[in-house]
């Protein structure tokens, strides 16, 4: 059996990840790597589904048996990648998508250099804030740090395999398929 792909995707705060890979993972092949965290869950989420809520002696515990391809403390909680069902989908032939930060990302293309890095990014800057301010989720002083990040990142997208700009909906859906059809021929 062929072994899967890893894909790692990236980009700032409301370029569209989420709506890009809500398309991308109707293909049964791919599996949606659940991320874990230590922080509560909020009201309407579900354990296993937007995140494996993990105490913080377990997450700690899988960090101290390298049990996490990456992992990031942030605002007094722990984020990350857990290992043991990533490889089991990639030893299944499954391809397997991630969505993490930048930082994130290269530390699993340390530790998995074969993963396909693919960089999310907005038509421009004065897009993307138009979408933050659309959401209507954050005040306009956090929405000026969620650009200010969004610039720092976008500086990060040569270190990526691919970047894809989510202008039109369904062309982003398509270049990012077309990228996994094009990992699946390559011949390395």
């Amino acid at each position: 059996m062929k072994k899967g792909i890893l894909f790692v995707v990236s980009g700032p705060s409301g370029c569209g990840k989420g709506t890009v890979l809500a398309q991308v993972l109707q293909d049964p092949n791919l599996y949606y790597s659940v991320s874990a965290t230590t922080r509560s869950m909020r009201e309407g989420e579900v354990d296993g589904v937007n995140y494996q809520f993990l105490d913080r002696a377990q997450f700690e515990t899988l960090i101290e048996n390298d049990g996490m391809l990456e992992h990031a403390e942030y605002c007094g909680n722990y984020y990350g990648t857990p290992r043991k069902p990533v490889e089991e989908h990639l030893a299944a032939g499954h391809h397997v998508v991630l969505e993490i930060d930048v930082v994130g990302a290269m530390h699993v293309k340390e530790k998995c250099p074969d993963a396909v890095l693919l960089f999310l990014m907005p038509p421009s800057i004065d897009v993307l804030k138009k979408r933050l301010v659309g959401r209507g989720t954050e005040s306009p002083d956090v929405v000026e740090k969620r650009v200010a990040q969004a610039e720092r990142e976008i500086q990060c997208a040569h270190q990526y395999d691919y970047a894809v700009v989510n202008d039109v909906l369904e062309d982003a859906v398509a270049d990012v398929r077309a990228i996994i059809r094009a990992e699946e021929c390559r011949t390395k």
